[in-house]
């Protein structure tokens, strides 16, 4: 009996001392999880496609002939034409991006009408015929205005210039039945643009926009007026005031990056 109490004993006491060993352990840190690898990226480079179409305005159009008329009344118009554009542009945060774009804006077709009345009294009545056509290169600055599922409304503004082409420009004078001509001219001038839109994300890399611009191109120029038989006797191109255009534009854009993976720790579980 006594010997069975000993062991009993014994057994309690190695116990007892086995758990305070393992009381004064001290516990192993969780393995080191090594974060993924940095994956090399172009930084916020991106390209851009654009097509659209335009509504075009003019203010007036000017002539020296037309000096001695004491009043002038215009009926001007531009028919639709097609915007084709490309450009590369850098994302600096989530807020502010910048491009430079590059576009032709094809064949529009002008035309017009002009009734004035001279001292005398006297009147006349011309009607115009014309081309136009543009290439415009623009430095744009956007603000992005935050982005709700994937849609991010912005604005922005642009300079640059416009080469406006005037061709093919006819000068009938009704009462008269005269026609004039105009040699086709092409001209640089300061252009500047105003940009409201939406685009939407598609994938990390992809993103498609619908944006209006207003886009303010100058002055056209055609060459002196003169007649079937190229006599002209004075200095008198027509001068086109103000070219205007309120555009439509569908945008793509494609990011050059390569979205970073979100490292995040692992799950830890107490208990």
């Amino acid at each position: 009996m006594r010997s069975v109490k000993f062991l009993i004993a014994a057994g309690a006491a190695t116990l007892m001392s086995t758990a305070a060993f393992a009381a004064d352990m001290a516990i192993a840190p969780p393995p080191a999880y090594a974060p993924p690898p940095v994956v090399e990226d172009f930084g916020g480079w991106y390209l851009r496609g654009d097509i659209g179409f335009s509504n075009q305005r003019v203010s007036r159009l000017n002539n020296a002939l037309d000096a001695l008329a004491t009043s002038s009344v215009q009926n001007l118009s531009f028919g639709t034409a097609g915007i084709f554009g490309l450009g590369a542009g850098y994302r600096f945060n989530n807020w502010f991006r910048a491009d430079v774009t590059g576009e032709y804006r094809g064949n529009s077709q002008f035309f017009g009408t002009d009734y004035l009345t001279y001292p005398g009294p006297a009147f006349g009545a011309d009607v115009y015929h014309a081309t136009k056509s543009e290439w415009v290169v623009l430095g744009n600055a956007y603000l992005d205005l935050g982005t709700w599922w994937c849609v991010t409304p912005f604005i922005g503004a642009g300079v640059g210039g416009a080469r406006v082409s005037i061709a093919n420009f006819t000068d009938i004078n009704t009462p008269t039945n005269g026609v004039a001509y105009g040699d086709n001219v092409a001209k640089w001038n300061l252009a500047w643009a105003l940009h409201a839109g939406v685009a939407y994300k598609v994938t990390p890399n992809f993103t498609v926009e619908l944006a209006y611009r207003y886009l303010d191109m100058g002055d056209g120029l055609t060459g002196d007026l003169r007649t079937f038989n190229g006599i002209n006797a004075i200095n008198n191109p027509t001068t086109f005031k103000s070219i205007t255009s309120h555009d439509l534009k569908l945008g793509v854009r494609w990011d050059l990056n390569t979205p970073q993976p979100v490292y995040q720790p692992p799950l830890v579980r107490k208990g």
